[in-house]
């Protein structure tokens, strides 16, 4: 499985950001897909991710009410709507999948894109 991550950029604080992962192929490895990302300095942390079957989505505290996970299943394309960003935001940005459950944490996905960079100006 391949997954290529885009949309990474330099926004000002309060903007928005798209960023999209397409995965080279749908099956049972890409059921569940979401985006990680990694601050300078900082541990790879959670952020959304997304059930193919069901289409649940799981965020982490600190972005809820401001970025929204979705998927196009046709398309094998995950995206992150970023909203009213703030410079905590800035980081690399990872798209991440693996098979069966849902999962938060890092160790529980078997599939990394290779990272896209979001940079927030203040």
């Amino acid at each position: 499985v391949q997954l290529q991550a885009s949309g990474g950029g330099l926004v000002q604080a309060g903007g928005s950001l798209m960023l999209s992962c397409a995965a080279s192929e749908r099956t049972f490895s890409t059921a569940v897909m979401g985006w990680f990302r990694q601050a300078s300095g900082k541990e790879r942390e959670f952020v959304a991710t997304t059930r193919r079957s069901d289409g649940n989505t799981y965020y982490a505290d600190s972005v809820k009410g401001r970025f929204t996970i979705s998927r196009d299943s046709a398309k094998n394309t995950v995206f992150l709507q970023m909203n009213n960003l703030g410079p905590e935001d800035t980081a690399v940005y990872y798209c991440a999948a693996r098979g069966g459950l849902v999962v938060t944490t890092r160790r529980g996905y078997d599939y990394w894109g290779q990272g896209t960079l979001v940079t927030v100006s203040s």
